[in-house]
């Protein structure tokens, strides 16, 4: 079947299968229902097709992207002779304006998050790992796939580093992190060699029973925390701009946010330290990291939020 080889040859590239899977479920999903046929692909057929879709417009250009792909794989297998997506545009998007922690509110965070660790021993060092979890995401701009990952050999405690292998762009990378994340670590390993006497997991963090952090696990923390202070916000679309509520990769955001802040106030460029910071947060080329510049902080986010909410009342 073309969707299968398809599947497989994007992910003997390298490449996650979560949007693929989503995008291709649509197309067949749709072409069942109009019992479609090759003669059918047609321009006039896709666009009919987005029109039914009832998402986001960025949500919709992401996965017309993968389909425009698809077609083109079956070009180059010479299934078709040319591509029915090929001149459709893309729908206007949004401007996303991602949730942004002050430094102050990602203290309160990880403080609330410090609050959830419960002392039995039955729950201690799970609670702990998602703790440091959170911690690498908020001090270190870690996407929570690179915490859930880790092994205890990408800790390297003498020279306060975490080596991360093969991410979203498959690169390697060799960061270096604060002493006070390098000391809560060393607390956990310590604790845990107390616990448990003959520990065969290669995990750095890790769930009860010794097992991963699931995604949700990890979301359902977080949905905790944001909501014992009172940060538990909806997301709000105003007029063509969408103010993100907070999640698990706003701490990542903020990071980099804060980190640029940082910089600007010891009147250096924000602008000369993003291949620094690109590499940094592993990002496949900087250029991805210059969307960090239109926010530059929080108190900026909330000014946005508030004119835009005064324009909408009017």
């Amino acid at each position: 079947m073309p969707m299968e080889d398809f599947i497989e040859y994007r992910l003997q590239l390298g490449y996650s299968a979560n949007m693929m899977f989503y995008s291709l479920q649509l197309l067949d999903r749709h072409v069942i229902e109009k019992k479609a046929t090759w003669a059918s692909f047609d321009p006039l057929f896709f666009i009919r097709f987005r029109a039914d879709l009832h998402h986001e417009k960025r949500s919709i250009n992401m996965s017309f992207r993968m389909i425009k792909m698809f077609f083109n794989f079956l070009i180059r297998k010479d299934l078709i002779q040319e591509n029915p997506l090929i001149e459709i545009a893309e729908l206007p998007e949004n401007q996303i304006v991602p949730f942004i922690f002050s430094p102050e509110e990602t203290d309160l965070l990880l403080n609330a998050l410090i609050k959830l660790i419960r002392t039995t021993e039955a729950f201690y060092l799970a609670d702990f790992s998602a703790y440091i979890a959170f911690l690498l995401m908020a001090r270190c701009g870690l996407r929570i796939s690179e915490t859930r990952n880790l092994l205890e050999t990408n800790y390297r405690s003498e020279e306060r580093t975490i080596y991360i292998e093969k991410t979203k762009f498959k690169k390697d990378r060799l960061i270096p992190i604060p002493e006070a994340v390098a000391c809560e670590i060393n607390n956990l390993l310590n604790v845990r060699r107390l616990f448990l006497y003959e520990n065969d997991n290669p995990l750095l963090l890790a769930n009860k029973n010794q097992t991963g952090f699931s995604w949700m696990s990890l979301y359902r923390r977080f949905k905790r925390a944001i909501k014992d202070i009172n940060f538990d916000q909806p997301r709000k679309v105003i007029g063509s701009t969408n103010f993100c509520a907070p999640t698990h990769h706003s701490l990542r955001h903020s990071f980099a946010v804060n980190t640029l802040k940082r910089i600007k106030l010891q009147g250096k460029s924000p602008q000369n330290a993003l291949p620094v910071l690109a590499a940094y947060m592993g990002h496949s080329e900087y250029k991805y990291t210059t969307k960090y510049l239109k926010v530059l902080d929080a108190e900026h986010r909330r000014q946005m939020l508030d004119f835009s909410m005064s324009n909408e009342a009017i």
